[in-house]
């Protein structure tokens, strides 16, 4: 049970429930396109997408992480369009490849939570 705490509970609840809405949104979007197809949609891709889903807060913890490691406190002004753009993409691209980043995620929140509850 501690492991699941350590690992799954690990994101504050805010962080998880926001991202998750994103990851769910993302994967109604392409159940709604998988619809469309004539021969119907196949349950490995419905399970695939809820994976997804799941697995999205902790894919993009990964990637917020790296972003805030390598860009500091620095601040940009760019134009909102490409900003969103941008922000659409690196969304899509977490979603995409969240059963392989997701991992590493949960593996770092492990590691962090179980090095916090051993210090005195």
């Amino acid at each position: 049970m501690d492991f699941f705490r350590k690992t799954l509970g690990g994101l504050k609840g805010s962080y998880y429930f926001r991202h998750f809405v994103f990851g769910a949104a993302i994967s109604l979007l392409f159940i709604y396109i998988a619809r469309q197809n004539p021969n119907g949609v196949e349950a490995g891709s419905i399970i695939f997408f809820i994976i997804n889903a799941i697995l999205y807060p902790y894919a993009r913890f990964v990637y917020e992480q790296i972003i805030g490691f390598v860009l500091g406190d620095n601040v940009f002004y760019i134009n909102a369009i490409v900003m969103l753009v941008a922000k659409f993409i690196t969304m899509a691209l977490c979603w995409i490849f969240s059963i392989f980043i997701a991992p590493l995620g949960l593996a770092y929140l492990y590691y962090h939570h179980s090095k916090a509850e051993n210090q005195p």
